[in-house]
């Protein structure tokens, strides 16, 4: 896998957290990814026996959700840059008591390694926020899509209140990136409020998904617009 030299400080990043990365997600959260990753997956509609895709995959967690939709006549893949992060999700898949339909691949999300028109849905779960590319990203999701699915992608934001604007930035600064250092990742953990700020809003995010061919978009505002989901359908053809 080749990947480019502006993205490769993100892959070297998360190879690092990896081993911490569920646990300050738990923190970053309040442990609510958990439900929010189950409202990405229902908003991704996958079906009994279809082919589904969880780009950015990390630990697994989407993968695992979408694989248990799908059922063992269905198949998942879940992709990511990151080595260390797909050897925790493969660790963690063999140790579920049912075994799961999923494919790891070590790949970019900017350079999916699949054909166009492969898969009946899609989640991404906070990595379009890190993608050196978003357009590039979202028109690559578009392409290995089927005609007629739908891609969701779940993310933290910035929200317009300026007192959850605040808490989130408090939270940030006295909670996660302190239990961060305490990890030894503290410097690694600093990156997410500038990340945050150069996010695009959600109605910057409907626009590049429209312009990248999905139709209907629509973002779904989550927890006073800390979180949100976007939704995205590749039209049907005829």
């Amino acid at each position: 896998m080749t990947i480019s030299p502006t993205a490769q400080p993100i892959q070297q990043l998360f190879d690092r957290i990896a081993p911490n990365y569920d646990q300050l997600n738990d923190w970053l959260s309040l442990g609510l990814h958990r439900v929010w990753k189950q409202m990405a997956v229902q908003w991704s509609n996958p079906a009994l026996g279809t082919t589904c895709l969880d780009v950015c995959c990390g630990s697994g967690d989407l993968a695992r959700l979408l694989a248990r939709r799908v059922g063992p006549t269905g198949q998942v893949f879940g992709i990511d840059f990151s080595s260390a992060q797909l050897a925790i999700a493969r660790q963690r898949t063999q140790q579920c008591v049912t075994p799961l339909p999923i494919t790891w691949v070590e790949g970019d999300a900017l350079n999916l390694p699949f054909n166009a028109n492969s898969f009946d849905a899609a989640t991404m779960g906070y990595g379009l926020r890190n993608v050196v590319d978003i357009p590039a990203s979202l028109k690559e999701l578009h392409r290995v899509l089927k005609p007629g699915a739908t891609v969701a992608i779940l993310d933290f934001h910035r929200p317009t209140n300026s007192y959850l604007r605040g808490f989130q930035q408090w939270y940030l600064d006295t909670i996660v990136v302190p239990t961060a250092q305490q990890l030894g990742i503290g410097d690694d953990y600093a990156y997410i409020a500038p990340s945050l700020d150069r996010f695009p809003s959600s109605s910057e995010q409907i626009q590049l998904a429209k312009h990248a061919g999905f139709t209907p978009v629509t973002h779904y505002a989550i927890a006073g617009g800390i979180m949100g989901v976007l939704v995205a359908v590749k039209p049907s053809i005829g």
